[in-house]
């Protein structure tokens, strides 16, 4: 009688799972960094302006064009880039965009007027949406399961530190060094992800395509960049200004004229049957609401500071520090947990509810008990709700999507959310210098808190939907 014995497990084994552990590690540093670039340069631009209007002699319509560029071709094509990472494989879309962030922030740095410098702001945003979700999607079909929630906190926390740090350093740079230097500040780390994507990023499958649908590319783009552009005019000329209405119309007309298309489409950009999912169609529109009332309070929280309190704009940079490093606490360490024990439909829920109390208390906490009381709790609780609701949101969306969408629905969530931000930081600060500097902030922050609980409650849904 032959007896087996088990034959011992080849010495290899342990070292290769060393190996593959420290490259999925180092496969997570290179993703989240990219995530952290896109929101530094989003950030920290902006504090250079001055500086930048002053040595290129920009008009205030120049200046606001600066800003303007970016947005548009970020927010307009982070759909598109999306789906074409998909396409064509989603390394390759990651290589690609940080490629061109690159040449657009080296040509922005070089700029020597502004339409240059507009031009150069434009490749950036172009490359920033090509690199984003191309990132996100990865990073999700990369760590499933558990892996996911601690791989998405880390996104989260890159999103408000990289927001933070482009605050802090912005002003440093470009008075040390000039305003050149808070662009040339990213080239190193885009350098360095188009290199290593090759080495640390695996490939993901390609979708098979009979026919690209440029129809379908061009409908979607110019609503989204016609809406994102009518809500950033509405910030400046109101809502009711021709520009702003016609704009808007152009955005509506775009949007019907993309239905129509993608409906008679063989081979639609997007397949509009994603959206008989009730999460993912939920899911995006809890991005743009969400989206909405989380953007609007950074900005109502820095005109309240200045023009309610009275602080300056170093004082008031100083103390909207606690809700960047209370946004990188949370979500390093509470949303995972949070993430383990409800899962994201339920976590963003909570977060929904915890921003809607921080506006609350900024909106209706006595101004003459001082900053310790009157607006540190509500930052604190604001940071905590946009941490525990801004990545749950995106993980939903994720889900709802078959694997082979993944970049699709990464670009769905980021440019809802962009489209929300925009729709909601011009109407929530409208409404905060209508009324003056006392009674306008209350209602803008009461207001931004209602909309809050109305996108908790449709939360609500989608955590007892099953698809």
């Amino acid at each position: 009688m032959t007896t087996l014995t088990a034959r011992p497990e080849p010495a290899v084994r342990p070292a290769s799972r060393v190996v593959t552990a420290r490259r999925r590690t180092a496969a997570l540093a290179l993703l989240v960094s990219a995530q952290f670039v896109v929101m530094l340069d989003t950030s920290i631009v902006n504090v250079a302006l001055p500086s930048i209007q002053a040595d290129l002699s920009l008009s205030g319509t120049g200046l606001s064009w600066v800003v303007n560029a970016y947005v548009l071709a970020f927010g307009g094509l982070l759909l598109l880039f999306g789906r074409v990472g998909d396409l064509v494989g989603r390394r390759r879309m990651f290589v690609t965009g940080s490629l061109v962030f690159t040449v657009g922030t080296l040509l922005a740095a070089t700029a020597a007027d502004q339409w240059l410098l507009v031009a150069a702001r434009v490749v950036q945003g172009a490359g920033a949406a090509a690199l984003s979700p191309a990132a996100m999607s990865l990073l999700m079909l990369t760590f499933p399961g558990d892996g996911r929630a601690r791989a998405m906190s880390l996104w989260g926390a890159a999103s408000a530190v990289g927001g933070a740090t482009g605050v802090l350093a912005g002003g440093l740079l470009a008075g040390t060094f000039g305003w050149s230097s808070v662009f040339l500040v990213t080239v190193p780390a885009t350098t360095a992800a188009a290199l290593l994507a090759r080495r640390l990023l695996d490939e993901s499958p390609r979708g098979s395509r009979r026919r690209f649908d440029a129809a379908g590319a061009v409908t979607v783009t110019g609503a989204v960049v016609a809406l994102v552009h009518g809500a950033l005019g509405a910030a400046e000329s109101g809502w009711t200004s021709p520009t702003t209405l016609a704009t808007l119309g152009a955005a509506a007309v775009l949007a019907a004229a993309f239905v129509a298309v993608e409906r008679r489409a063989g081979d639609p950009l997007v397949p509009l049957g994603l959206f008989r999912s009730r999460v993912l169609s939920t899911g995006v529109a809890l991005a743009v609401l969400g989206g909405s009332t989380r953007a609007s309070s950074f900005v109502l929280v820095a005109l309240y500071l200045q023009k309610s309190l009275g602080l300056s704009p170093e004082h008031a940079g100083l103390a909207m520090v606690p809700t960047s490093a209370t946004g990188f606490v949370v979500s390093l360490t509470l949303l995972p947990r949070v993430l383990r024990v409800l899962g994201p439909r339920r976590s963003l829920v909570v977060g929904l509810v915890v921003l809607a109390a921080g506006q609350t208390w900024l909106a209706w906490a006595p101004h003459d008990l001082g900053y310790a009381v009157a607006v540190l709790p509500g930052l604190l609780l604001v940071a905590t709700g946009v941490a525990l609701s801004f990545t749950p949101t995106t993980m939903v969306i994720a889900a709802a999507a078959p694997a082979t969408h993944a970049g699709l629905a990464s670009g769905l969530a980021s440019s809802a959310t962009q489209v929300g931000a925009a729709l909601g930081t011009a109407t929530f600060t409208a409404i905060a210098l209508a009324a003056g500097p006392g009674a306008g902030f209350a209602a803008a922050f009461t207001a931004a808190a209602g909309v809050a609980l109305v996108t908790a409650v449709l939360g609500g849904t989608v955590a007892r939907a099953r698809a």
